[in-house]
């Protein structure tokens, strides 16, 4: 197949994002690609999550950038003054009950002033206002899920859940008395899952949850629409894909986006590496890995939203103290449940000469360097497709949404993770990091993450699945749509 080439008509795609890190990081690489593309971009992040983005990257990066321009719409919601993301559960609410109105303004003032007329808009697969804004305006309108395809699935067998009796939970105890270990048998596409594996939102007794609710119909909306657009490659989830496109075939897998960035050169035209981080990354972390052998360092990293108890934070942070393994660790200043943390006096002199911990930093670089040996991840779609681009075995410790189910593929569909039980014990941690830095499964992990790292790079290749089905994305459904 002959190299993908920019159009020379000016098509003008509106992204709009869920308003949360890891929604925002994957828009941002498909709209520079669409700009690549020779598309004109309008992105729009609430006005909250702007002001984050220009107080991390600086105001340059939001200005004369050519055919990217940056636009924002209210939340609804009350002042936040965390540097943090907004609790969810209101966030989803507000996406519901205040996004609409000043969505569909700010479409139709662009309509009218922009020099290139909105051909389509580009939104979360989360977000359902925009299908109306777009339907009242004549615009087509594609969705993006942000997450993976075996988590869209999950989220798919909320209504079965409910109609099988299974939920609404009667009490709390499905916790702890065996319920979550059912076996699911009956879900198409999904092999090897139980109940704990499912989306965590279904953990309920009261079928009226916001999130239970938000996913149930969000998911329902996103699976109707004309086109989705899912980060992962074809060979990684094969059989969930193929179970959804039995449902709407419109489905273009395109991923992982920014190993398909590299057809590109001219993709950082204008924007820096880190171009969608919220927080300032610290660059100084990569000079600090380079004295380090190969496969020699743990990285950690929660994500964005994950918050844990300062009794687990604890007992991660002796277990991994306790197995001697130097370690670079991205500790959110929010990472502790309503408090800030601060490590013990014991533990830093423990650790001094072997680590490295910092507020965030630039993941492709840190997963991309010849140090890392091992990634103790909370299984977010983006941090588990990373990982698998750049072959990294991964320490699982899933926190909520579709995280549990990144985290039983990982472990047991790719075969290159070990989970640690979320009620964390400072002993298991030293066991697992040493068993994956230098035990015989850890090698084994590691060489199922070098094959998986190989398939990632030839479906992103000229002529590969991702590649292909990104040329057909463009060619077809957007230039179609737009003429």
């Amino acid at each position: 197949m002959d190299s993908i080439s920019p159009h020379t008509k000016k098509h003008h795609a509106v992204c709009i994002p869920f308003p949360a890190q890891g929604h925002v990081n994957p828009l941002m690489q498909l709209a520079k690609l669409l700009r690549c593309m020779g598309f004109h971009i309008t992105f729009v992040n609430t006005e909250f999550n702007h002001k984050r983005l220009v107080n991390s990257l600086g105001q340059d990066f939001v200005k004369d950038i050519p055919d990217f321009e940056f636009e924002t719409i209210p939340d609804g919601l009350p002042p936040f003054d965390k540097d943090a993301t907004q609790d969810i559960p209101p966030l989803c609410e507000a996406t519901r009950n205040n996004f609409y109105a000043p969505f569909k303004e700010l479409v139709s003032k662009l309509n009218s002033s922009s020099p290139y007329p909105v051909s389509c808009i580009v939104a979360d697969g989360s977000l359902g206002f925009a299908a109306r804004v777009a339907k009242e305006l004549g615009i087509p309108e594609l969705k993006f899920w942000t997450a993976s395809t075996c988590g869209f699935l999950g989220y798919l067998q909320f209504d079965e859940l409910v109609k099988r009796a299974i939920l609404p939970f009667k009490d709390e105890k499905f916790i702890v008395d065996g319920t979550l270990e059912t076996n699911l048998d009956w879900v198409i596409g999904m092999k090897d899952m139980r109940l704990k594996d499912l989306p965590s939102f279904i953990r309920v007794t009261d079928l009226n949850d916001i999130m239970f609710d938000f996913l149930r119909s969000e998911s329902k909306n996103c699976l109707s629409s004309s086109t989705i657009i899912i980060n992962t490659f074809e060979e990684l989830e094969s059989e969930a894909l193929e179970t959804l496109k039995a449902q709407n075939p419109n489905i273009y897998s395109i991923g992982p986006l920014h190993m398909l960035g590299r057809h590109f050169p001219e993709k950082e035209n204008g924007f820096k590496a880190s171009g969608s981080s919220f927080w300032k990354n610290d660059t100084e972390c990569i000079k600090w890995l380079d004295k380090w052998e190969a496969c020699s360092v743990l990285y950690i990293n929660y994500g964005s939203i994950t918050v844990m108890t300062d009794h687990h934070l604890n007992e991660f942070a002796f277990g991994i103290a306790n197995s001697k393994v130097p370690f670079l660790w991205i500790m959110r200043p929010d990472v502790v449940m309503g408090e800030s943390f601060n490590f013990s006096q014991e533990f830093l002199d423990e650790v001094k000469d072997r680590s490295y911990i910092t507020t965030w930093c630039f993941q492709e670089q840190v997963l991309s360097h010849p140090s890392i040996g091992v990634f103790l991840t909370h299984c977010g779609w983006n941090s588990t497709l990373e990982a698998i681009s750049f072959g990294v075995p991964t320490i699982c410790w899933p926190f909520f949404a579709e995280q549990q189910t990144n985290c039983r593929y990982l472990c047991n569909s790719w075969k290159m993770g070990m989970e640690i039980n979320h009620d964390v014990k400072r002993e298991e941690i030293t066991e697992l990091v040493m068993e994956m830095m230098k035990g015989d499964k850890g090698k084994e992990m590691r060489l199922k993450s070098i094959e998986w790292k190989k398939k990632a790079k030839i479906a992103t290749e000229f002529g590969g699945s991702s590649y292909n089905n990104f040329y057909n994305l463009i060619k077809k459904v957007i230039h179609h749509n737009a003429i």
